[in-house]
């Protein structure tokens, strides 16, 4: 299928492992120039040579999506690096406390309000600031592909996800929004819609850690039956059962996809 991506420019939010590497690699296979964003330098300079070593092209634009400012700068490396950024994948979306902690989240009312706070900046602000900073660019070429990252927890809800599933909820709410501002522009706006995804930034130990199985853990043997496809697979969903799905969002072959949220959570949420 041909996609008609090569020569397109990409900036990736979270890039630096899990799904936002995986998502970096594919869209890079297909020919697109990709500025990959992380927190953390390392991380985004480590898939950046990744993509680089295969033959592609990318740059690392390290920088926190939740300051205006930070990602006004990071935009201008990626633009002065490739040109015009026309695809934005808005990935990023679990803070690093968050990550770190695993386990069971708190209830609502036991949330910190810096826990709350960090979830909406990450999640809402980082998104709108993105959008913000790249849209010019596809206005200007009359052509644009915006795709973020959700939940299912913003679909459905989820206890113990309060705050959380708002700040996906509201994700989904603005690329609705986004979708028709944007339409006349030849922008395109859609959401991908995750369960839980198994990876190598998880925790050992933890049940979506890229090393759990169902006979070495039994919270993740329990999981699967929330998730009709995992039953059949055995497994929970993988980096690169989403990578493709953006990667297609991104292409000509989408461009009638527009104001969607597409579930790819192995039939978790049947909306």
């Amino acid at each position: 299928m041909e996609l008609n991506l090569k020569g397109k420019v990409a900036l990736v939010t979270g890039g630096g492992q899990g799904v936002g590497r995986a998502i970096c690699k594919e869209l890079a296979a297909e020919g697109v120039k990709v500025v990959v964003n992380d927190l953390f330098p390392e991380r985004a300079e480590a898939v950046a040579k990744e993509i680089r070593d295969a033959g592609g092209e990318a740059v690392a634009s390290p920088g926190d999506i939740t300051k205006a400012d930070s990602v006004n700068a990071l935009v201008a490396k990626g633009r002065d690096a490739f040109g015009p950024i026309t695809i934005l994948v808005n990935n990023a979306g679990v803070t690093p406390e968050r990550r770190a902690k695993g386990g069971m989240p708190p209830t609502f009312i036991e949330t910190p309000d810096r826990e709350m706070h960090q979830t909406v900046e990450l999640n809402v602000y980082g998104t709108m600031y993105c959008c913000r900073a790249v849209l010019p660019d596809m206005v200007g070429k009359k052509w644009g592909r915006i795709i973020s990252i959700a939940s299912e927890a913003g679909r459905v809800g989820e206890a113990r996800l309060a705050a959380y599933s708002g700040a996906k909820a509201a994700i989904i709410g603005l690329t609705k929004a986004l979708a028709k501002e944007h339409g006349r522009d030849r922008v395109t706006a859609n959401v991908v819609v995750l369960g839980a995804v198994s990876h190598e930034g998880i925790a050992p130990n933890q049940a979506t850690s890229a090393d759990a199985t169902p006979e070495n853990n039994e919270r993740l043997a329990k999981m699967l039956n929330a998730y009709p496809s995992a039953k059949g697979l055995g497994r929970l969903s993988r980096p690169e059962d989403v990578s493709g799905i953006v990667t297609f969002l991104a292409s000509d072959r989408a461009a009638f996809v527009t104001g969607q949220h597409v579930g790819a959570s192995g039939g978790y949420a049947m909306p």
